[in-house]
């Protein structure tokens, strides 16, 4: 029997899926396919309703190695998982003459912990450990999650937070879930051998396809310790999001909330000399950063210096007396020991880490409303990290909708530490950019308008201007508008105007419900309007009627007094280059492009992006962030994208009146026949 070829292979997964095929799909496959085979990378933009999943999943299966997939959303991960895994899997193992195993794998939080669920939480309070199922009270919210929790890991399979509906806030889920320098260790635990995330690691050790996340590809990266097996092809989904992600992962944070609960776990386990050590130290952190005020430390000031530094020592004095005091008193105390370990081990590092002062870590006080201040140290750059640990010993595959900033994939490939496309030398990692193109008739389906006449936004300027165009354009959309901004702050205020302005048209602002309910409201109803701020730009898929104006009330640059931004634009000037365009200009071309994406979702959708910044069509950059973009129509005539709204409006209203006729009918039709056959047989069910 011959090997079955590619496009053999794609033909029977499309079709097992119930989808189409698409020429952007097979393209995508066959560059998958060349990459693994031969050792290098690719960058690939594959466009709404290109069918990437399969278009990597096919040529990763029939390769036949171990293969990571790792994406940002937990929506993907349970579509790759629950529906297109199982049915490509079915479709193509006769083909291949063998049924790849594939399984899903997280980070060891993202479990149920049996033994907190069955011994308690160690609590940071004098008595001790608590039984948490007592304590709060089964008529409370929390009592009624943990009740809840514990009948079903009598239940579930895997122990996963997301197979647990409806879900559990965060401080439920604290009560039974562990970090991974809490955890006691499978040969440690009495319930090691049940253990939900030793079972998911055994599950990805056999499978053939492992699908995880960013944040666990991060952490397998920057700790040294591997939680993936080892694997011959990485394909990163929803790749635009990895380097945040990873910078994530790679943050430091103290707080003196954090530092004060590191105290009171450790107290009961070391002497007091090394007790007091940490209290005395906690005690001036947290003076200091009463009066700290936000913004970059270029220098660590000489007072913080000292603080960072009694910290550190405290910590590590602590952490080598917890090793050999006992407290009788303290009950599970390898739990107890284990937290109290995790906490004080991470305000040692991060201490020792800003104290280190490494040139490439930016430093930073952060203040928020509720929580108070906080100091915080990122890395200035990711890419050198993902160049060593991302691209060496195999082959990695980057997709998603938005790749290609500018025009090129450069922009995105230095962001992940790779050298322009084409670079040849023995230690610069192959890769090429790849465009599929998408199937939807971008200038025929949406225009991109905008608002020239409209003055140039200031910082925390009014924008009476901007509110003015964005009613009429809503107006004349009837509605059917999701609005993206800034700032949660822009998005309330024009909330709160248009809510006034027009009370015909309900206006969902986000924070007031759920996500998932305000885009389930949002596409139940055509004259809804939608306002949020940058983490909807990515979480809308709303095709059809619903979603027939998309506006972003300005160009989304990072903020001038963003720590991290900054630094990084600052670095690549100093280095010569052009940090507005590498940072500034790349980050906002980032996010117009994901809003932007929302408009088209299906090859019907009709619609307007439109932009209410002059500087789009005005600032010399302004080309760059629109070759960012779909290939929309473009005009800034005001009146001209009115008329094209009210026609989308007219012609939306006249499909929806025409679907309730149908339905209509068809109901009548059905009575009819329902009437008919009970007049059959009621004679003879009288006779």
């Amino acid at each position: 029997m011959t090997k079955p070829s590619l496009p053999e292979l794609l033909h029977a997964a499309v079709a097992a899926v119930g989808g189409t095929e698409r020429p952007g799909q097979a393209t995508m496959a066959q560059a998958v396919a060349d990459v693994v085979d031969d050792g290098s990378h690719l960058l690939v933009q594959a466009g709404t309703g290109t069918g990437k999943s399969l278009g990597y999943l096919v040529p990763a299966l029939a390769h036949g190695e171990r293969v990571v997939v790792a994406t940002a959303t937990l929506a993907l991960q349970r579509q790759l998982v629950e529906r297109d895994l199982p049915r490509t899997v079915d479709a193509l193992h006769l083909l291949l003459r063998r049924r790849p195993e594939f399984a899903m794998l997280k980070g060891r939080s993202n479990y149920l912990c049996l033994h907190r669920l069955h011994e308690g939480v160690p609590q940071d309070e004098e008595e001790g450990l608590f039984d948490q199922f007592e304590a709060a009270a089964p008529s409370s919210r929390l009592g009624q999650d943990l009740l809840r929790m514990r009948d079903w890991a009598d239940e579930t399979e895997t122990g996963d937070r997301d197979d647990l509906t409806p879900g559990v806030s965060d401080r439920a889920w604290a009560q039974v879930s562990v970090s991974s320098r809490e955890c006691l260790g499978a040969t440690k635990c009495a319930y090691g051998a049940e253990c939900f995330a030793e079972t998911a690691r055994e599950r990805a050790k056999l499978a053939e396809v492992v699908v995880t996340n960013h944040a666990l590809l991060a952490i397998d990266a920057i700790e040294g310790a591997p939680v993936l097996p080892q694997h011959e092809v990485l394909i990163v989904d929803e790749a635009h999001e990895l380097v945040s992600r990873v910078t994530g992962v790679a943050t430091g944070e103290l707080t003196p909330g954090q530092v004060n609960r590191a105290v009171r776990r450790a107290a009961k386990l070391v002497n007091e000399k090394a007790a007091d050590q940490l209290q005395t130290a906690a005690e001036g952190f947290e003076r200091l950063m009463e009066l700290a005020l936000p913004g970059r430390l270029e220098e660590i000031p000489e007072d913080l210096g000292y603080a960072l530094l009694a910290l550190r020592d405290a910590a590590r004095n602590v952490v080598s007396a917890l090793g050999a005091t006992r407290d009788k008193s303290v009950q599970d105390e390898d739990a107890v020991r284990k937290q109290a370990l995790a906490s004080v081990e991470s305000v040692h590092d991060v201490a020792e880490r800003i104290t280190n002062g490494s040139e490439w870590d930016v430093v930073w006080y952060e203040r928020h409303d509720r929580f108070g201040a906080s100091l915080r140290v990122a890395p200035m750059s990711v890419s050198g990290l993902l160049r060593e640990k991302l691209f060496t010993d195999r082959s990695v595959v980057l997709t998603s909708a938005t790749l290609k900033l500018g025009g090129d994939f450069n922009g995105v490939g230095a962001s992940l530490g790779l050298a322009p496309e084409g670079t040849e030398g023995e230690d610069v990692p192959r890769w090429k950019g790849v465009d599929v193109g998408s199937p939807f008739d971008y200038r025929k389906q949406g225009i991109l308008y905008v608002s020239k006449h409209l003055a140039r936004p200031a910082r925390d300027g009014d924008r009476g201007d901007m509110l003015d165009e964005l009613t009429e354009l809503v107006q004349a959309a009837g509605g059917r508008t999701l609005g993206l901004f800034s700032s949660m702050r822009a998005a309330q205020l024009a909330a709160e105007e248009l809510r006034g302005r027009l009370p015909e048209f309900p206006i969902l602002l986000q924070g007031e419900e759920t996500l998932g309910e305000l885009i389930k409201n949002f596409a139940a109803d055509a004259r809804t309007c939608l306002f949020g701020t940058l983490s909807l730009w990515q979480g809308v898929d709303v095709p059809g009627a619903s979603c027939q104006l998309v506006v972003m009330d300005k160009i989304p640059f990072p903020r001038p007094d963003d720590p991290l931004m900054s630094a990084r634009q600052k670095a690549v000037e100093e280095a010569g280059g052009n940090g507005f365009m590498a940072v500034a200009a790349t980050h906002a071309a980032l996010l117009m492009a994901q809003g932007a994406g929302r408009l088209v979702r299906a090859t019907e959708d009709r619609g307007v992006v439109a932009v209410l910044d002059p500087r789009l069509a005005t600032a010399r950059y302004g080309s760059y962030l629109k070759a960012s973009l779909p290939d929309f129509w473009y005009t800034t005539d005001r009146n001209q994208v009115r008329r094209s709204l009210t026609a989308i409006d007219a012609a939306a209203r006249q499909a929806e009146a025409a679907r309730q006729a149908e339905a209509a009918q068809q109901a009548d039709t059905a009575q009819q026949a329902e009437t008919a056959q009970h007049a059959e047989t009621a004679p003879a069910a009288q006779e």
